[in-house]
């Protein structure tokens, strides 16, 4: 894993636990500690599994530096960081969200980074961005999680914005992170899958029998 993945790893944590416990003021929010706990656990799969060519890739997707919409999307995760930190430790905008509601969006956050680790552990050419790696041998792949849904990413990361706000108790969060990343992912998958059908040799095949882009029996 390069070096800079590490840092920025330890950056982003950071980011999170201050946007959280600083701004709200407060220690006691068992959903915070679990929330980084839950990320804490995934930043150290993603080191011991995922091949550091992958991990590469996807700093710097063909060797170029990251597109602006990935980097908006850093921004807007932190931006919700920072509202729920407000929302719950401070000014209570809309952080009378159920325990057990939270309960059930940390688990299933939990469970879409179990996914999207297995899938980029499966699939060596999970980039952050759409081009096809003819650069990296790139192929069609149709095990783990890609003999089910043929992007299981995408459906990872859908399940991770919308329970993200939850599962730290504020409603605004939740709001924020689904309004403006929602729509831009739905808006990948058909991208992708169109330029993969169109240019990855094997993909047509391979969609032919695994019919559901995210859900099964849905779409």
């Amino acid at each position: 894993m390069p070096t800079s993945a590490y840092l920025q790893t330890v950056a982003m944590f950071a980011i999170m636990a201050i946007a959280q416990f600083a701004l709200a003021g407060t220690l006691t929010f068992v959903s915070f500690w679990i929330y980084l706990a839950i990320m804490a656990a995934v930043f150290v799969g993603s080191f011991l599994w995922v091949d550091p060519d992958l991990a590469r890739e996807r700093m710097r997707p063909g060797g170029q530096k990251p597109p602006l919409a990935l980097r908006l999307f850093t921004i807007v995760l932190i931006a919700h960081y920072v509202v729920a930190g407000l929302d719950r430790g401070r000014f209570h905008w809309s952080d009378r969200v159920p325990g057990w509601l939270q309960a059930v969006a940390l688990i299933a956050m939990a469970s879409s980074f179990a996914l999207v680790l297995w899938a980029m552990v499966v699939n060596r050419f999970f980039s952050s961005v759409i081009r096809i790696q003819n650069d990296r041998g790139q192929h069609a792949i149709s095990t783990g999680p890609y003999a089910v849904i043929r992007h299981p990413g995408y459906l990872a990361g859908i399940v991770f914005v919308v329970t993200s706000g939850v599962a730290l108790g504020s409603c605004y969060a939740a709001l924020m992170l689904t309004v403006f990343t929602v729509p831009f992912l739905l808006y990948r998958v058909t991208t992708e899958d169109g330029v993969l059908h169109a240019e990855l040799l094997g993909y047509t095949d391979y969609a032919t029998r695994v019919r559901w882009r995210l859900v099964p029996g849905v779409w």
